[in-house]
């Protein structure tokens, strides 16, 4: 069960899984944003604490079958992008898809310590280099938001 989650279902075994799982939770978000009451606030953030707490378990249950930070292991990328999108103006796919551009190019270039945070060890190293990469893809996406140039 731990490898079926750590893999969001398998998607982790296809190459370039990270990118497919992040358009996977895109399109979750998407059609959440359909129940607004899901995606306020609190429920919002509790669902991503829960996302995260499952990576950084199941990364420790994973990793000594499949070794340090995996490629096999996206559910990084579901926290990535779950937070990438926290407090963004929803039902807008523009603003989606600069999400998902944004998050992918921070997890790449895995620029200003985003790459130290893989040196944590077990599942949190797994999850956190995903988890700092969103945080910049989300104030990226928030200053374009608030300054106007993306709406």
């Amino acid at each position: 069960m731990n490898k079926l989650i750590a893999s969001l279902f398998g998607i982790g075994y296809i190459k370039g899984g990270g990118t497919y799982a992040s358009i996977f939770t895109c399109v979750v978000l998407y059609f959440l944003w359909q129940v607004p009451a899901v995606l306020m606030p609190l429920p919002n953030v509790l669902i991503g604490l829960a996302i995260l707490l499952i990576g950084i378990y199941t990364g420790n249950k994973v990793e000594p079958f499949w070794g340090k930070d995996s490629y096999r292991v996206v559910i990084d990328e579901v926290a990535g992008m779950w937070i990438t999108m926290l407090f963004v103006p929803v039902n807008n796919i523009k603003l989606l898809v600069a999400g998902l551009i944004l998050f992918r190019f921070f997890d790449m270039v895995k620029p200003l310590g985003v790459r130290r945070m893989e040196a944590l060890k077990g599942g949190l190293g797994v999850m956190m280099d995903d988890v700092l990469a969103g945080v910049y893809a989300n104030i990226t996406l928030q200053v374009l938001v608030f300054s106007g140039l993306l709406k």
